[in-house]
């Protein structure tokens, strides 16, 4: 049975719509990326917002929610004052206290 097919049967309210499920084949589901329990939220942005945020995930390799999801942890660290710094901000800033400055 094609997708219309089916549509039309369900909305039709044909009962044989559930034994058709019944009889459909077990579909794989992908493994979650992940341990933790997560929850989507939808996020309104301005698009020039959203243009940067993209660029600036696409520049470090990684998805848009992942370095959204990023940010949010950190900005929270930094309530708590837990606060995460990347490896390379730490080498930024230690190497910027070698440098003498222009007086």
């Amino acid at each position: 049975m094609n997708r219309d097919d089916a549509t039309k049967r369900f909305h039709g309210g044909d009962d044989a719509f559930a034994e058709l499920i019944d009889e459909s084949q077990p579909v794989e589901l992908p493994t979650p990326d992940s341990d933790v329990p997560m929850v989507s939220r939808s996020v309104r942005l301005p698009l020039e917002t959203y243009e940067r945020v993209r660029a600036a995930a696409e520049a470090r390799g990684i998805g848009v929610t992942t370095l959204m999801r990023q940010w949010i942890e950190a900005g929270l660290a930094d309530l708590d004052d837990s606060a995460t710094v990347s490896l390379a901000d730490v080498r930024r800033a230690l190497a910027s206290l070698s440098r003498p400055t222009a007086a």
